[in-house]
């Protein structure tokens, strides 16, 4: 596994904006004591451009470069979960690396991909989301083929993600979000087998349909999974 370039840098001679587009594949950049404004101005620059996930923490701002086998995991995924939504007439709503941000809690987050299951009926048809008013997803998901995001899982808690799906490579992991047992103590992630937003799916049989997709290739491997989903009803 390639090891992430990080580094903490000060934006003095070049913009957030210029940095980003030049950081090589599999990089990340932190910068401390960012303006929530400053945060804002980058997304906007950088817009729907590929290959990059923003991450801000109440004033540390970073910047993440993705491989394209980083991408071929996350929309594998996706292909998965609407498989299944489609076998078992499940309304999945699929929002890629949708960027999830409150100003009021100074925190902003992209997934590599992100799916509304329980809240998709309040989400309905809309096509653009504002995370001030609209609900967060269902399952956020993260590739660390490159990276760890587990120090990013405070801002998902934060912003009230019920549910992530890691993938390191190797084996797929679920993490629950778990509240305190009072206002005092942090919602913090706790590792399970099940999802609980798709509860037939286990993290050893998401690891186990990824690992046949790299020996396999993609389509043999949907189709053996949509065999299986067939064969539960049965």
């Amino acid at each position: 596994m390639t090891q992430a370039l990080r580094h903490e840098m000060s934006a003095n001679t070049l913009s957030y904006y210029e940095i980003a587009t030049q950081l090589p594949p599999d990089a990340s950049v932190v910068f401390r004591d960012v303006g929530w404004d400053e945060y804002e101005e980058l997304l906007d620059q950088i817009g729907e451009a590929s290959g990059l996930r923003i991450s801000y923490d109440n004033g540390s701002l970073e910047i993440m470069t993705i491989s394209a086998e980083h991408e071929k995991y996350a929309l594998f995924l996706n292909r998965v979960v609407s498989t299944l939504g489609l076998r078992l007439r499940i309304d999945i709503l699929f929002f890629g690396s949708a960027t999830m941000k409150q100003r009021k809690r100074r925190k902003g987050k992209e997934p590599d991909a992100c799916f509304y299951v329980q809240t998709a009926p309040v989400i309905g048809n809309k096509v653009q989301l504002d995370f001030e008013t609209d609900p967060p997803p269902d399952i956020a998901v993260e590739i660390d083929v490159h990276h760890d995001s587990r120090a990013s899982f405070p801002i998902y808690a934060a912003l009230g993600v019920p549910e992530i799906w890691r993938y390191d490579g190797q084996a797929l992991t679920i993490h629950r979000l778990a509240r305190g047992e009072n206002e005092v103590e942090p919602a913090e992630y706790v590792e399970r087998e099940t999802s609980g937003a798709l509860p037939m799916l286990t993290a050893r049989l998401l690891t186990d349909v990824l690992e046949r997709m790299r020996q396999e290739g993609e389509l043999k491997t949907l189709l053996a999974f949509d065999e299986w989903l067939q064969s539960r009803g049965s």
